[in-house]
């Protein structure tokens, strides 16, 4: 069996609030609502986000389970999903004032060389913002 044709396709993540998610990723990140689908059987919504077609760029997949009324325990073993941006410093001073929580500013990664910083959602789900990465 070959493994040539993988690619990754989605992360779940489970969300309180679909709508403030939304607003989250979609308004304050840049991502776009690919599919939103409902699920009145197993009372839940699917909403698929962003940067481009899901054919060619990964996407996160919100979900939201409608009876669920208290906040997602993360369990030690998650970290985070990145974002990458061509200037860490001016993003991070963007989103602050559209009313994102940051959580450590841009600063020089520890031991290394790239400029990151990490912002929450509102769900607490941890994002970082990395500078694009030089592979040449």
């Amino acid at each position: 069996m070959s493994n040539t044709n993988y690619r990754l396709a989605h992360t779940m993540m489970r969300v309180l609030d679909l709508e403030k998610s939304i607003h989250f990723y979609c308004d304050i990140l840049g991502m776009q609502v690919l599919r939103r689908t409902d699920y009145p059987g197993g009372r839940f919504t699917n909403a698929f986000v962003g940067y481009g077609p899901e054919i060619e760029f990964p996407a996160l997949e919100l979900t939201h389970n409608w009876d669920q009324e208290v906040h997602y325990d993360k369990g030690n073993g998650w970290g985070h999903i990145c974002i990458e941006t061509p200037d860490v410093y001016k993003a991070v001073e963007d989103l602050e004032q559209s009313g994102a929580k940051i959580i450590s500013p841009a600063k020089p990664m520890n031991a290394g060389t790239r400029i990151l910083a990490f912002i929450e959602d509102p769900d607490g789900y941890v994002v970082e913002l990395n500078e694009k990465l030089n592979l040449t």
